[in-house]
């Protein structure tokens, strides 16, 4: 038998470990599962879960970053902005069917976080993290002379404007097909 390097193990046991949070979040909710019960549900030890996550928000957290990552757009080399936003357009349309398994799930852990204000300022420190490394993103794929706002600024519009199509496509796709979320990036491209 084949053996993989050492990184496989514990990246199987923080997937499966996921897995059964995001299984027992779905029956009874963010406030009713508790670690103990995501290793048992996982058929691991308390151990292992608190090997692979600190706490509660740890685990949340992580299951964000998992069924819920940034759109990731196919940016061509010297891109123009407008290039810029017909990717991302793009990506978000990709991002739809994973993200619709998962949208019940971030709602929650939304409203979840909204009564938490330890978890609040998790997510606060994470997002930072995640805004400035798409702000310096935007930097190397953009000219800075193209952009309608400062890139820190641009990345925290662009999430949102993200977040917004994203449900409003979940909800209500027959109003927001395809060719509203390129018009919705596009209008940054147009000035």
């Amino acid at each position: 038998m084949p053996i993989g390097p050492k990184g496989d193990k514990r990246a199987r046991t923080r997937a499966k470990l996921l897995a059964a949070a995001r299984e027992l979040i779905r029956e009874q909710g963010h406030e009713r599962t508790t670690l103990r019960e995501v290793a048992r549900r996982a058929g691991m030890t308390s151990g292992a879960i608190y090997g692979n996550f600190r706490d509660r928000e740890d685990l949340f957290i992580a299951l964000a970053e998992t069924y819920w990552p940034p759109v990731k757009p196919q940016i061509p080399p010297n891109a123009t902005f407008a290039d810029l936003m017909h990717g991302l357009a793009a990506g978000l349309i990709d991002a739809f069917p994973e993200r619709e398994l998962a949208a019940v799930g971030r709602l929650t852990g939304m409203a979840h976080a909204l009564k938490h204000e330890a978890m609040r300022t998790r997510i606060r420190d994470f997002t930072e993290r995640s805004y400035a490394a798409g702000a310096a993103w935007i930097r190397t794929v953009a000219d800075p002379r193209d952009l309608p706002m400062p890139p820190d600024t641009l990345v925290r519009v662009l999430h949102a404007l993200i977040e917004g199509l994203t449900f409003q496509r979940l909800l209500t796709p027959e109003l927001f097909p395809d060719d509203v979320i390129y018009a919705a990036f596009a209008a940054f491209a147009a000035r």
